[in-house]
Parts: structure tokens; sequence; C-alpha cells
């Protein structure tokens, strides 16, 4: 095996494309590891640069067409940033289309290298990448693309690209995959001593040796395997979908009465393990007692609320027509690690309701869990078959939405995970739910009680470490309150016990894995060099050192003063990290508030009933909150984000019966 690194077009003029995802300093620092792990390791590197020539202008056709001037040779537009560009003895190929093989310079590069497997990693993907790594195919070389180091301006046609590339042209993989794999020569991952199966189905494990398998670490301490899952693929979600959907003849003619107590059953079973699964969730995500246990009760309430929520009936709309709902079929729920208890069973249960059957692929950090979860649903009386789990990654969710069983799917998870169900669903032409993560704003304004408010925003910014769709990521303060509010909050901030979750008061623990807390401790890096303050009060700590060196731990972290438009201000981290900004007036906190893609959750602290009502006519996000923070979320309300936030109905509430069942007109006889 001998691989060689070709980097795509990471020059200043294409990663400043608006809309880029993942963003561009994301791109580069992801990209950057890649290149020093090759150069650390002496695998040949190449990197192939669109170049353009002022006075031939010889720029794509489509590029005069559209008046578009870039990366011309001599600007800083045709440079790459430092992080990634060509150190002495790389090879440098100038192209002027697509591909990277559109270079005369490629061929005897690659020849003189002697590769047998191209390692592919740049912008954009739907473009120049996959022109790339068809060319590269095309003759004959392995192609591995490191998918958190490629990104797309397009990404609903980069997800239509992958989909594509991926068991065709080329294989994708993680940056620190591809370093284990191919740069440090080791196939496959260290073995942890509990190897959980491939699948549930039926209520029978299904183990697989021959799948690749991914390794979960502990958070509280990185060295400690906890366990390893393989990643099934389309044989099993084949085998998953189908007894679901057996399961799912005899559960629709199951009446609503029964289904409600075989949820309550569940609901109560549930409560009863309520002190094993919450440390279940600190041991495995990271996630604090006090907050795993709260999970526990919300998902036995979700339980409970679905088992409650009316069937309707035949409904008359005419003199010889009526409508009624029924059930989807089979239904995908893919769903994230953060809550990964809550958010499954909040999916669920209404799809059980309702009269569906479930196939569930949780995230691989999560995955455990949701095996205990399911032992629970069969102790309750659950029949085997309804839920069927699938383990695995992002190939397992594709596998188990692309599968012709499947009727439907329900999601949560990120932006990315979003475009590719998307693309999927849209294909197919199946409902999609999808809920997609948030960049929540605070506005603390007028008449706020201040130490409370404080108090609220540094816990919902910081419990569970930020790992909350509903996290309080940005607060916009008054400007005549703006100091005031920051000393209130660094005190806030200090009183939060951070430290191990399976220590009782603990309220901030580590993040779910090391190349999280490296991202966000990136991201803040990044955003240092332009704000006007970074504030970590417990970073001074006796026992930060020995947190940091243990596990995934970042302490709470406020940045203040970040320009709007910067990435800290218009990514969502996804960890405790707090942007603080100040507003002159309404209008202007308003539009701070508003000025991100993201439209999940947006607060107001304030004291008078006309900044009420000025927030509520113009806050763009679909839950709106007042004197409280933005995390959390009622059981009993409708859940769901506007914008970049989410699709379709919302989860719980009303939107259970917009999703999980399908409006049927009837004509005649009634």
């Amino acid at each position: 095996m001998r691989p060689l690194l070709l980097l795509v077009d990471l020059q200043n003029d294409f990663l400043g494309t608006p809309g880029l995802e993942p963003s561009a300093k994301e791109v580069v620092r992801r990209a950057a590891c890649l290149l020093a792990g090759a150069r650390a390791r002496g695998v040949p590197v190449v990197h192939a640069v669109t170049s353009v020539d002022a006075a031939a202008d010889d720029r794509m056709p489509h590029w005069k067409t559209l008046g578009r001037r870039l990366c011309v040779r001599g600007t800083r537009g045709h440079a790459s940033p430092p992080e990634v560009a060509p150190a002495g003895g790389e090879t440098v190929v100038s192209k002027t289309f697509f591909s990277a093989f559109s270079s005369a310079g490629l061929g005897p590069a690659l020849a003189a290298a002697g590769p047998d497997t191209l390692i592919v990693a740049g912008v954009h993907l739907h473009g120049c990448v996959r022109a790339t790594v068809l060319d590269a195919y095309q003759r004959g070389f392995e192609v591995w693309v490191a998918e958190d180091a490629v990104g797309s301006d397009d990404p609903l046609h980069a997800a239509v690209t992958r989909r594509y590339l991926e068991g065709r042209a080329a294989r994708f993989a993680s940056v620190q995959e591809l370093l284990t794999r191919f740069l440090d020569g080791v196939e496959g991952v260290s073995e942890a001593q509990t190897r959980l199966p491939a699948a549930l189905v039926s209520g029978r494990e299904i183990r697989r040796d021959a799948l690749p398998r991914l390794l979960h670490r502990s958070p509280r301490q990185l060295t400690e395997r906890l366990f390893s899952l393989p990643v099934a693929g389309g044989i099993e979600a084949a085998e998953a979908s189908a007894a679901a959907r057996e399961a799912g003849r005899l559960w629709r003619r199951t009446p609503p009465e029964e289904r409600a107590e075989r949820l309550e059953g569940l609901a109560a079973r549930l409560e009863a393990k309520t002190p094993s699964l919450a440390r279940g969730l600190a041991i495995d995500v990271g996630k604090p007692l006090a907050q795993g246990e709260a999970e526990v009760r919300r998902a036995a309430t979700l339980l409970r609320n679905a088992a409650a929520a009316p069937v309707e009936g035949l409904r008359s709309c005419g003199p010889d027509s009526a409508f009624r709902r029924v059930p989807l079929g089979v239904v995908a729920v893919v769903t994230p690690w953060n809550n990964p208890i809550a958010i499954p069973w909040g999916k669920i249960a209404p799809a059980l309701a309702a009269g569906n059957a479930v196939v569930w692929k949780p995230a691989p950090a999560a995955t455990r869990l949701a095996f205990s979860t399911l032992e629970a649903a069969r102790e309750s009386g659950l029949p085997d078959g309804l839920v069927n789990l699938i383990a695995g990654d992002h190939r397992a969710a594709a596998s188990v939405m692309s599968d012709p069983g499947v009727d439907a799917v329900s999601l949560s998870g990120s932006s990315a995970a979003g475009w590719a169900a998307q693309e999927i669903c849209a294909r197919r032409r199946i409902p999609l739910q999808a809920e997609l993560g948030g960049n929540n704003a605070a506005i603390v304004w007028d008449g706020a009680d201040l130490p409370r408010a404080a108090a609220l925003v540094a816990h919902g910014a910081f419990s569970f470490a930020g790992q909350r769709c509903t996290a309080n990521r940005r607060a916009v303060v008054a400007a005549g309150l703006f100091d005031e509010f920051l000393e209130l909050l660094t005190g806030a901030i200090e009183s939060l016990r951070w430290g191990d979750p399976l220590e009782p008061g603990t309220e901030v623990g580590p993040l779910v894995s090391e190349e999280a807390r490296d991202r966000v401790a990136a991201a803040v890096e990044r955003a240092s060099a332009a704000a006007d303050r970074v504030l970590a009060p417990h970073a001074s700590s006796p026992s930060a050192g020995a947190l940091g060196a243990a596990g995934a731990y970042y302490p709470p972290t406020v940045i203040v003063g970040a320009a709007r438009d910067s990435e800290i201000v218009q990514e969502e981290t996804f960890g405790p990290v707090l942007v603080l900004q100040s507003a002159r007036d309404f209008d202007e906190a308003l539009a701070l508030a508003n000025g991100v893609r993201q439209g999940l959750v947006s607060a107001l602290f304030a004291g008078a009933d006309t900044w009420r009502e000025r927030f509520l006519g113009s806050a763009e996000a679909g839950v709106l909150k007042w004197n409280a923070s933005t995390a959390d979320a009622d059981a009993f309300a409708p859940f769901g984000g506007w914008k970049a936030s989410g699709l379709g109905p919302p989860e719980h509430g009303s939107g259970n019966a917009e999703f999980y069942a399908r409006l049927q007109a009837i004509y005649g006889g009634v």
C-alpha cells in the first residue's frame, strides 16, 4: 500500500465562498491535521490549485459568463492559508478546469511517487473534488476522501455527490480514520472488551465479525476503551425493515388502548431503571448524573404523552366524504448521542402510538444505551420486531434511510446529516422530519432581573458542556447593562461545578470525545485572535490540569466582542462556549439574535411587556422563551426549528399526528 495525499483547491478564493459547509476554518483545520500526518510519516503530498493567468484570461467559460475572476496568479485569493500551504519539496500542480488530472503536471508527479492509493481533501466536493475522484478511479487508483476535510457551498449537491461516489469510485472516512488506516499502517481499530452486535432484529442479536468496527472511548478517561460496534449495512437494514414490516401488520390492528398500555408500561420500566441508565449516560457520553436522571424522566413523560394522545377516527368533511389518519408503515429513526434516551423515545413512542413499526439507528457513542432501553422495552411487553436496532455510523444511517422497506424518516443530527437525509428522502419521495441543531441567542434587555438572567444563561450555556441543541450559544446584551451582566455571568460560571460526571453535583462534564474537545478548542483559539476578551474562569482551577490530561474536558468559556460575521458567531460550536454581544438598541439586538442561518430557540430577558411583544413579532425561531434560558423544552409542546434548524413537522405535541400518520380521504358510504 503506497498512499499519496492530494489536496484540491485549498485556496483563499474557494474557501471564502459564502455558505461553505463545513466552515472554511474547520475544513482547513482538518486538512492541516491530515497534511501534518502525511509529512510526519513521509507520505508524498501533491497540492492541486486552480490558476488563472490575468493576461491570457484563461478562466473557465462559465466563469466568464458569470463575471467571476477567481484564483488569479499573484493574488491573495490564489494562495492557500498558511496551515495548508505547500512546504519545500512538495509538488504543486496548476489546473484551469475542474479535475486535478486536467493539469499536465499531475501525471508525472504521480509517476514519480508511484502511489496505488490517493487520499483526497479540499473543495468543492460537488465540483473539483468529484471530478478529480472520478478521474483517479478511471486511472485505477484506490481513492479515499477525507469526509471531514472536504467542503462545499452547495451542500445538497455535495450529499448527492457523496452518495454517488461512495460505492462506485471512492470510499469516505474521517481524517482520524485515514491517519490510522493508511498513514500509521494500522488496519481497523484497537479492540475493546465489549463487542456490541451489528443489529437487534425481532429480539435477536445479529453478530457479523466481517463488518468494519468503530471504537468508543470513555469521555472521562480517554485511555479507557468502553466498547466497539460494527458498521451495519444494507443487508442488516433490509432484515430490520422486513421484521418491522411483519411486526407492524399485527401492531397496526392492535387496539389503540392496548398500544397505549404497552407504552405506559415502558415508561414505568424506564423510570425503574433511572439510576442505572443515568450512570450509563455518565459513563458513555459524559452526561452528569442529575442531568441523566432528568433525561430518563423526560423520556418517560414523552412515552406517556404519546400514549395519552387522542386517536382520531373517521371524520366527516362533506355530505359524501370523510378523512382519517393512517400509519405510515415503517419509520426509520436516526438519533444523536447527546440525549440518547429522550430523543429516540420521543420519536419512537408517537410512531408506535400511531400504529407504525420502527428501525432505529442510534449514534455510535449511544449504541450501548440504545440496547439497554430496548431490553427495557422487551421487559415491558413491547412485541419483538416492532422496534429493531441497527448499529453503526452515518453509513449505517444511509443504508437504513435508503432501504425500500422504510416509509419515512425522523432524524435529529447535524447540518450534514440533514442534507444527507434530505437527499435520500427526496430521491425516494418519502416524508422527512429533521431537527438539525441550533445557534440560540438570549437577549438581555432593560428591566431584566440581571442576577437571575446571568445564572440561567450560564446554566443554559454550559450544563452538559453545552452539548444540547437548545444550549445558549449567544447572549445579546443591552450596551448599558453589558459590564454588569458580564460580571454577574462570570460569577455564575465560577459557581458551576466542572468535573467528573459520576460525581454528584457535577453540572459541567467532559465533551463526548477527544475530537469534539479539540474541535471546540480550535474554534476558541481562532476566535481569540479577533475577540475583545476570552474568559474561562475554571481554566485556572486546581483540577483543570488533571481533568484535561485524563478526559475530553474543556472549561466553560466566554467570547466577548466577536464580529457578527465571525465563525464563532455564525457556527454552532456544540460545546461549552458562549458568545457575548452588545447591542445599542432593540432593533440591533433582534438583528443579532436573528442573524444566523439557524432558528431553533430564541429567548428574551426583559421587564416590560412592550419588549416581549416586539420580540414575539420579530424573533425567527421555532421556540420562543420569555425570561428563561434557551436550554430545555417542555415535553408537551411542539419542538421544531425554523430556517436551517429543521425540516418537516415539529416533534412532540401536535407535530406527532402531523408526521406519524398520513391523511386519507374517503368518498362514498360515509
